[in-house]
Order: structure tokens, then sequence, then C-alpha cells
């Protein structure tokens, strides 16, 4: 595999190890994370990035994260990967600790910080299916990026087998929340709407700088009402009376053209919101 890696303050080949085996983020999945997409060589929107990191490292409760250390990270494998590099992930983990959840004291906490830049591209085009289990709003990681990723690994593997590329979660209510890794947009009524967060979705960075950019473009793009957007609003894309976008840091801003098996097609707005988005981010990469 065509990756970069560093942790422990230098670069790392595929086969050296990194991790204790009593690491936190290995035995509980106590660690948070975030992926970049690359572009010129540089991690777009990295500042936006590592302070979501910092948010959800609050959230799980981790001491303050060493950014300095993780940036100098960014720079060692973006420097090595050169022109291949297409994705970038950070990871930060509670570091070693007990093998129950419990955590060390504060004063011993040891955080490991690994990042990788590999290979990686967006599609033009995103196929999605509907999935029947759900994304608990009121859970206590409920909004943050962490390495507790299993629900996710789980549906996505069902959207695979359906020869989809992405699942979608209602909440435990019934509305419309998100995908295993990206946001949702829906276009209806003459409007470009997504979910909002008390759906328990990720507060995403291309779905704030859609929100932001597409807004300041004129577009009628704006985050739901809590209750909006029902699941059954997915009944409207397959019919055709709607159509659906995919947002993430490497698909950037993508149009569904299949939908539990369905061709669908792409519309207006969601092209529109697409051809916008590009262009900004060609003009600024850490917005």
């Amino acid at each position: 595999m065509d990756l970069a890696i560093w942790a422990g303050g230098r670069l790392h080949t595929l086969d050296e190890p990194v991790l204790t085996a009593v690491d936190h983020g290995l035995t509980v999945g106590d660690g948070v994370f975030e992926t970049c997409g690359v572009h010129r060589g540089t991690a777009f929107a990295l500042t936006r990035h590592l302070e979501r990191l910092q948010r959800s490292a609050d959230g799980l409760g981790l001491p303050p994260l060493p950014l300095d250390e993780v940036r100098e990270g960014v720079r060692a494998v973006l420097a090595a990967a050169g022109d291949r590099a297409g994705r970038l992930r950070i990871t930060v983990t509670g570091g070693p600790g007990p093998m129950g959840s419990q955590r060390l004291a504060p004063a011993e906490q040891r955080p490991t910080v690994v990042v990788v830049a590999a290979p990686g591209g967006a599609s033009d085009v995103a196929r999605a299916v509907r999935v029947p289990w759900v994304r608990n709003e009121r859970s206590p990681i409920a909004g943050l990026k962490t390495t507790s990723y299993a629900e996710n690994v789980v549906a996505l593997a069902r959207a695979r087998e359906a020869g989809a590329d992405e699942a979608l979660l209602a909440d435990t209510r019934g509305r419309l929340s998100e995908g295993t890794g990206s946001n949702v947009f829906v276009e209806v009524g003459g409007e470009l709407l997504t979910p909002s967060l008390e759906t328990g979705c990720l507060a995403g960075i291309t779905r704030d700088l859609l929100l932001l950019w597409g807004r300041e473009a004129g577009l009628p793009v704006r985050e739901a009402a809590p209750d909006e957007l029902p699941w059954g609003v997915l009944d409207e894309v397959v019919a055709g009376r709607a159509h659906l976008v995919l947002t993430g840091s490497v698909r950037n801003v993508t149009p569904v053209v299949r939908l539990d098996e369905v061709d669908v097609a792409a519309g207006p707005l969601a092209a529109e919101a697409r051809r916008v988005f590009l262009a900004r981010m060609a003009d600024d990469l850490d917005p």
C-alpha cells in the first residue's frame, strides 16, 4: 500500500509497529480522528479539522491534544507522500491504558498521535442504500468523530453488498440523520436542506462550508428544522420528486444517482452546489 505513516516523532514503514497492545484507542476505541482531502499537496481546511478534533477530544474527556505534534506529523507525511497523497488521516488516542474502559489518572495519560497520508480521490457521483440501524442522537458520543466506528463498518459493509458506496441512517425518532462517513442534503421544495444536528449527525466540515458558501452564492441552502426531514423523504427521492447529495471531506459534494437499487436523477441545485463548492475550494485551501 502506498502510505506515508508518522508516529512517535518520525516516519514509519508499513510493517513497523506504532502502537502498544494496551493503547486505549485499540482496546476500547478511546480516541478521535479527522480525515482531510489533500489538494495540491495541502490538507484542505486543516484549521477547521484540527478545531473539530479538539472538540471531539473535549467531548470524549481526553486531555488537551498535542496539536503542535499533530501539525508536525501532517507536514512530515505530506512531504513524504508528495503527489501521491489524496487523503490524510489524523488519529489521537488516549494512549496506553488499563485493559478495561477506565482511564489512567490525567497526569499519567500519554496520548498517541498517528498521521497517515494515502492516495484517494473523489467520485463524481454516489450510490446509497438505506440500512435498518439508527444513529442514536442521545448517545454521549453523538456528533463526535471518535474511533468507536464499528457501527459504521457494519452499515457500510451492508451498502457494499448492495453495490453502493454509502449507507444512510435515521435517528431513533425516525428522522433522516447522515451516512456512515458523509452528511446528507436533500433537494426538495426548491431548497437544499441538510438534517439538523439534533439528529445526531456530525457537524461535517464540508457540510458547514457548503452552507456558508452556498448562501454566499445565493443558493437556497440551509439546515433543516429538527423534524423537517423525516426518514420518509427518501421515498420522495426514489420517486423522483426530490434529489439527494452527499458531502464529505474526500467526496466533497457528490450527487446521488442510485438509491436502494433504483436509478435516480441528480437535481439542478445539487449540480450548482457542487460547482460552487469546487470553485471556492480551489481558491482557498484553508478556509
